[in-house]
């Protein structure tokens, strides 16, 4: 397909801050701080800061399991970062993560407190510290392994590839939306070959892979990003489906969906979260909510 009006890159690029696009507003070529302010500290040793979307929803799944499977260490402090609003740029947050990202975990509960930034680093050291969800022997922990890695290489292609051509770009282009929805296609399809020689990613057990992938490819074919489970004949990778519903229906996955989410239905939100029963609590007096 010709395009006479095809953009041609200048000699050096120059940023222009109003460039279009939902995340205009907060997308920048620096890094670093744009104002002074402290992160909060709650009562529990470990804190996180985040956001409902899929990178933090794998945290707030993992940290809901542990406290389910027993782990009482696992009780945590979560507190909303709006990213649209720039939370992430503070000092305080900066200082925790320099790559400006959600979501951000501190463990005070180390002679000095451990901060860990990128969720599958969070995930793993959780996994650690609390020794479950990850398999013990080495050939199973590899896979684990390879599923969580295999996410943090591909995800960028279904939520800044797909998802902002598809959904979120000032205009609709094809050559970028054919491209990524190609890519996308052939991750699902990965993932359903996968899934249909093993009942979670890893084999038998589920793992942090499963909780990694899910927030984002279960999302996908669940129609909760996007809205383009339609247009990816999400129901076609049916070994996708029956993982994707069977973590949807675990108590756990049901309370990390809700944990520092500020937007759709009410029911569904829990903006803060700082004890276990907050989720029955939940407020907008008692939660500190705010849109």
């Amino acid at each position: 397909m010709t395009d006479s009006t095809a953009y041609i890159p200048p000699k050096i690029w120059t940023w222009e801050n109003e460039n279009g696009g939902h995340f205009a507003s907060i997308n920048r070529p620096i890094a670093g701080p744009t104002h002074d302010k402290e992160l909060p500290v709650g009562k529990h040793p470990l804190q996180l800061y985040s956001l409902a979307t899929p990178n933090g929803v794998k945290v707030t799944l993992m940290l809901e399991e542990l406290l389910a499977a027993g782990h009482a260490g696992a009780e945590y402090d979560a507190w909303l970062i709006r990213i649209l609003e720039g939370d992430q740029f503070s000092s305080g947050y900066v200082l925790a993560n320099p790559n400006s990202k959600i979501p951000v975990l501190v463990d005070h509960g180390t002679p000095s407190p451990i901060r860990v930034f990128e969720s599958g680093s969070i995930l793993l050291y959780l996994a650690e510290k609390f020794g479950a969800f990850l398999p013990t022997s080495a050939h199973e922990r590899t896979q684990a392994l390879n599923w969580l890695f295999w996410q943090m290489g591909s995800a960028p292609y279904l939520g800044g590839g797909f998802g902002h051509f598809y959904a979120y770009a000032p205009s609709k282009m094809e050559y970028p939306i054919n491209r990524f929805t190609m890519e996308v296609k052939r991750q699902l399809d990965v993932l359903n070959r996968q899934l249909g020689e093993h009942q979670y990613l890893a084999g038998s057990e589920y793992s942090i892979a499963d909780m990694a992938v899910w927030p984002w490819y279960g999302g996908l074919v669940l129609g909760r990003l996007y809205g383009a489970a339609e247009f990816l004949q999400a129901e076609s990778y049916e070994h996708v489906m029956r993982w994707a519903r069977q973590i949807d229906a675990r108590p756990a996955a049901k309370r990390g969906q809700m944990v520092n989410r500020n937007w759709g239905e009410p029911a569904g939100q829990l903006v803060e979260r700082h004890d276990a029963s907050d989720f029955e609590l939940r407020t907008q007096d008692k939660i500190g909510a705010k849109s």
